[in-house]
């Protein structure tokens, strides 16, 4: 890994299975894998792509598990192999990033990182980037910085950023308190205030800060990980990482660094309206993809061009053909429409975010082999 100080390094947590997107995203090949882009492109190709103005693939690090670690490798063929750092079990992100700060750490201790989801989707990438260079100056006065998204409706789904008085010059603002899923209510006021931002789930940040905050708060992990990187370009890497992997505690790095970081002062934000989306689900994936005239979105196809659908008198579909198979229908609206090989979803638009219940559903009748 080459050496550029004030470079960014990027790291890409690639983990989960994406549940409300079954049965297109499974354990084995979960969303971050798939072309959700409206693009041949992954969304973790996408991403990664996306941060190409601020880095090289030499400084961008993916961390991922064990199943999906080969398919990461096909996809991101420039990333040398030492920079795909495979987790052996998913213990939430605040080790996955912990690991990632660590090993970066080792090579040069007051690197900028940024942690970036994998399966996200960037409508306007220059203003994107323009965001992560606000960001990068807040980190370097120490702070462990926030991507913030404008709020457009009251949301429970995700954490809110309370902002306080603005820092430095680069459009910087404190955060005050960390407010994670709050009732509709509630969301609803933070909304009407206009002093919150969401939490786009991205960060940026010196790793020294970064790990120094780690050990205040979460003493094990930071020792654990502490261990591992110690370890991490000698022979008894896999050992060490095999022992205490299991160890480490099961937290988001939300719960586990930046509410008590920003309750101390530590934690600012850059406001980022860039047209972001987390694809949470089938029907916002509808709402971000092209639509025909009728408002129907064939995912991851060209509508016009598409010989395996066959829509007659539908409006606002939204359909995933990946089975090979025709998919054909008449007469129908505001559904979502799902066909591989193995299963078929249908349920309205309005319920896909209850796709991960049938999932849940699956598991409890140990029919593992469909998740």
């Amino acid at each position: 890994m080459s050496e550029n100080p004030g470079a960014l390094y990027a790291v890409i947590p690639a983990g989960g299975s994406g549940t409300r997107l079954w049965p297109l995203s499974r354990a084995g090949h979960p969303k971050f894998l798939h072309p959700l882009t409206g693009t041949d492109a992954s969304l973790l190709q996408a991403t990664v792509a996306r941060l190409a103005p601020l880095t090289e693939p030499s400084r961008v690090l993916i961390v991922t598990g064990v199943a999906h670690a080969a398919a990461v490798a096909r996809q991101l063929t420039d990333l040398p192999e030492e920079n795909i750092l495979v987790e052996p079990s998913p213990r939430d992100s605040c080790a996955a990033i912990a690991l990632a700060a660590a090993v970066i750490a080792r090579r040069e201790p007051e690197a900028i990182m940024g942690a970036f989801a994998a399966d996200h989707l960037i409508a306007d990438s220059n203003r994107f980037l323009r965001v992560i260079e606000q960001a990068m100056a807040g980190a370097r006065q120490g702070l462990l910085m926030t991507l913030g998204i404008t709020p457009t409706r009251a949301e429970t789904g995700y954490g809110y950023l309370q902002c306080g008085a603005g820092v430095g010059d680069d459009g910087v603002l404190a955060v005050e308190e960390f407010k994670e899923k709050p009732s509709y209510d509630v969301a609803e006021s933070y909304v009407k205030s206009g002093n919150y931002l969401w939490n786009a789930g991205m960060f940026v940040w010196r790793v020294d800060a970064f790990l120094t905050e780690l050990a205040r708060q979460q003493p094990q992990l930071h020792a654990g990980i502490a261990r591992i990187a110690q370890a991490w370009d000698s022979p008894s890497c896999e050992e060490v990482l095999g022992e205490v992997w299991p160890t480490l505690p099961r937290i988001s790095v939300d719960y586990a660094v930046m509410e008590g970081a920003a309750a101390v002062g530590r934690v600012g934000t850059v406001p980022g309206d860039f047209g972001w989306n987390d694809v949470g689900d089938f029907h916002t994936l509808g709402e971000v993809l092209a639509a025909d005239s009728a408002g129907n979105v064939v995912v991851g196809h060209d509508v016009s061009a598409q010989p395996d659908v066959l829509l007659r008198e539908t409006e606002n579909l939204v359909v995933v053909p990946n089975s090979g198979r025709l998919v054909a229908a008449l007469g129908v609206r505001d559904l979502v429409i799902v066909d591989t090989p193995d299963a078929v979803l249908v349920c309205p638009r309005d319920r896909a975010q209850e796709v991960k219940s049938l999932v849940d559903e699956l598991k409890d009748k140990g029919h593992l082999h469909y998740i």
